[in-house]
């Protein structure tokens, strides 16, 4: 089974890149982070065409908004309004593969704005919340027992060769020493595997995003890896592959975030 995360910054302006990203890559179940649209607006009847099927969506009008679609049946098992802030940046559902349920929550932690003080700016305040209130959850609700997946656009790059300079990335947001500690707590609740790292060793760039501010993102190559997929200690000897499809970056008109990929053996 082929599981992707794809920030896609709007679904319906960025239809064809995602159409022409499951032509190629065909993967069983992709989840969208930043839908920006209502339910009602999702362009379900085109991903129909397209073999898929059957859908979970959690959309909200011009912002936020998660999604999961897929070629198997899936069964709702949350919505989660974390902080109680009214966003849709989280839906979670049940799937069965190989014969086993497998449990699956899409997130979208907020970016954080762009002042790393959660004295003076709200958003990064509300960051650090978002993180507090997931790390709570995943111990309370137990979410990584059992075949479990946690994936999305986390908006943080934790370890030192997730960015293109740890140095000067220190002050930034989504890289600063706090965000990372609050992620690493999510990472510690559930024991989660970090499936990126477990292909590629941490001393090795590994990056998801590329600013849209750059000339030449790719010459430049000033990434971040901001989107992740964890998985549950059940799953950690089902991995069997990943993809990170950089390519997807010089499309036209792309989201600055490309998909991710992991397999999972039966």
């Amino acid at each position: 089974m082929k599981i992707t995360t794809w920030n896609i910054n709007s679904v319906r302006l960025r239809m064809p890149l995602l159409a022409r990203f499951l032509k190629t890559h065909a993967p069983d179940v992709i989840c969208l982070q930043e839908t920006k649209c209502r339910d009602a607006e999702f362009p379900s009847s085109d991903l129909r065409a397209l073999g898929y099927e059957h859908f979970a969506i959690h959309g909200q009008k011009g912002y936020h908004g998660v999604a999961i679609v897929s070629k198997h049946p899936l069964r709702l098992l949350d919505k989660r309004d974390f902080c109680e802030a009214g966003h849709a940046r989280h839906v979670a559902v049940e799937i069965e593969a190989s014969g086993a349920p497998l449990a699956l929550h899409n997130f979208y932690v907020p970016a954080g704005g762009d002042e790393p003080d959660e004295a003076i700016n709200p958003k990064f305040a509300h960051k650090l919340g978002f993180l507090d209130e997931m790390t709570e959850w995943i111990r309370r609700d137990r979410i990584a027992e059992g075949r479990a997946v946690l994936l999305g656009d986390l908006n943080i790059a934790p370890l030192e060769h997730d960015v293109w300079s740890h140095k000067a990335l220190l002050k930034v947001v989504s890289h600063t020493p706090i965000e990372v500690e609050k992620l690493n707590k999510v990472f510690a609740a559930g024991d989660w595997i970090d499936s990126m790292r477990h292909f590629v060793p941490p001393e090795e760039k590994l990056f998801t995003w590329w600013s849209y501010r750059a000339a030449d993102w790719a010459a430049s190559d000033r990434g971040r890896r901001l989107d992740h997929i964890l998985v549950s200690k059940a799953l950690g000897g089902a991995l069997a592959g990943l993809h990170v499809a950089r390519e997807a970056r010089s499309w036209e008109r792309p989201s600055d975030h490309v998909p991710v990929t992991i397999a999972l053996n039966p």
